[in-house]
């Protein structure tokens, strides 16, 4: 150990440098560099997100042009209330309340006509009953003692912004009045605060009444005039668009349900039931987007194909209607998805007769979505009604001839003897299919029976809606062809008889 240890004690680690080779090391970038590659990418990541909002922003213009309407015209609806700050003889009519216009146009114009009226006729309701209101209660707390003035006005306030809040809360008032009865609120409150006198009050509220009323005309005059929007147009169009893709999506479920070579993969199959089922759930989901429509159409004034009082509360049992029918739909999209499979047998056994079932129930569907749109009504919807219904009674003796499909008939196998026939063959009675592989089979027959039942709610609802808006009957062209048919036959029968005359009559030597 004691030489181990001298040993290393004489050894010496040296590195020889060659001499002009060695550097002094500089760092690669300084702070100026690395505020400028931050402030960079800062400044691209903003280019960047301003580009796809710019992007996303044409996209949407692109595929709603209505929007981009709408737009348009709240921008000039105010720019035709600003001239009355420009124009001296307007502003000093108004007063300095003409910045009120303004802020009647931002908050009345909306994208349809209906609720445009809406909200002008609640706004202006609601200022001029709270006005009267208040200038009627200051009339009383002015002639009354001093005491009691500040009595009087705090129970007034009290006790009709407790009544007008809660009849907020009523069905009637909510659906129809509600941003009226906020107006109300706001303004009398603001009323019975203020210190004016009784004639500053009426002079304020001349005031306020006036630009209101300029702002309403305005909201309303560009509404109708600039590429008008109906709410009443928009329900009955997404009404129709509902049918077409109720008739598309139980076509398609159906006949993927019974096809014969899947050749496709999972997720290419779970793709396409995906748009299939976006085709009926937007039925599903337009439920508040019809009751806004109906409930705004009824402010609108008579336009078009519309009547004044044109029954739009009909539309929503039809919408009603077809949600029930998407419901069944829905189920049958679930069938097509399930992994346990009915045996083919059984499903060749029934998918003629499911197939013709869903034809003739999507041709009911078409054929209303025909009548909705052309507001006639149609001449042979009882006639495929009827061949719905056969197609139902069709499909139920079917399922009741089920139990014989589950018996295979095979022929004897003993050898018979040369020239005799094998008139008695052997029956093998097989095991029927577990209980969960015809569960699917048993649900898409039941739906389809139901979505049947459902469609014939649909026609209900349409044929009311006929009767009560008064669509106009179609024009039978039968008895034109009666007429023309019956007249050829008499000039064919007239020839005849002119012939059978010339044969009669001998010919004259």
């Amino acid at each position: 150990m004691a030489i181990a240890k001298q040993v290393s004690s004489n050894l010496e680690w040296r590195i020889n440098v060659p001499d002009g080779t060695s550097e002094r090391l500089v760092p690669e970038s300084g702070a100026v560099l690395k505020l400028w590659l931050r402030l960079k990418s800062l400044l691209e990541g903003m280019i960047l997100k301003i580009y796809k909002f710019l992007y996303k922003a044409w996209k949407l213009a692109v595929a709603e042009p209505k929007k981009v309407i709408h737009g348009i015209k709240v921008g000039l609806a105010i720019s035709l209330v600003s001239i009355f700050y420009y124009m001296r003889p307007l502003s000093e009519g108004v007063g300095g309340n003409a910045m009120w216009a303004i802020m009647t146009v931002v908050v009345v114009f909306e994208s349809t006509i209906g609720a445009t009226f809406c909200k002008c006729i609640n706004r202006a309701i609601g200022t001029s009953l709270a006005g009267s209101l208040g200038v009627g209660v200051h009339w009383i707390a002015s002639h009354s003692s001093k005491d009691m003035e500040p009595i009087i006005i705090g129970a007034s306030v009290f006790v009709l912004v407790s009544a007008a809040t809660f009849s907020r809360f009523m069905p009637a008032i909510k659906s129809r009045f509600d941003y009226g009865v906020l107006i109300f609120i706001l303004t009398f409150s603001l009323i019975s605060v203020s210190g004016y006198r009784v004639d500053k009050l009426f002079e304020m509220a001349h005031q306020r009444l006036s630009t209101i009323a300029i702002g309403t005309s305005l909201c309303i005059i560009v509404s109708i005039v600039v590429c008008p929007i109906w709410a009443g147009g928009e329900l009955h169009q997404l009404i129709c668009l509902n049918l077409e893709k109720l008739a598309c999506s139980l076509d398609e479920c159906v006949a993927e349900f019974f096809k014969d070579n899947k050749t496709l993969s999972t997720a290419d199959i779970e793709e396409d039931c995906r748009k299939k089922m976006l085709r009926y759930k937007c039925v599903l989901n337009t439920k508040a987007t019809e009751e806004s429509m109906a409930r705004f159409a009824r402010w609108e004034p008579a336009h078009g194909r519309f009547n004044f009082r044109h029954p739009w509360k009909q539309y929503l049992k039809i919408g009603a209607s077809m949600r029930n029918c998407a419901y069944c739909i829905e189920t049958l999209s679930g069938c097509v998805n399930s992994k346990i499979q009915a045996p083919i047998h059984l499903k060749n056994h029934l998918k003629r007769i499911c197939l013709r079932l869903s034809t003739t129930s999507s041709n009911v569907l078409k054929e209303l979505t025909s009548t909705m749109k052309t507001m006639k009504k149609s001449s042979k919807i009882e006639l495929l009604v009827g061949e719905m219904s056969f197609a139902v009674e069709e499909l139920r003796n079917a399922m009741k001839s089920i139990p014989n499909h589950l018996i295979i008939t095979t022929p004897s196998s003993s050898e018979s003897h040369p020239g005799e026939a094998n008139t008695e063959p052997m029956t093998k009675i097989t095991a029927p299919p577990p209980f969960m592989e015809i569960i699917p089979l048993a649900t898409m027959v039941s739906m389809l029976i139901e979505n049947a039942a459902r469609i014939e709610g649909i026609v209900k609802a349409v044929d009311e809606l006929a009767a009560m808006a008064k669509f106009k009957p179609v024009t039978d062209k039968k008895p034109n062809h009666t007429h023309t048919h019956t007249h050829s036959t008499k000039i064919h029968t007239s020839d005849n008889q002119d012939h059978d005359q010339t044969m009669k009559t001998p010919p004259k030597v």
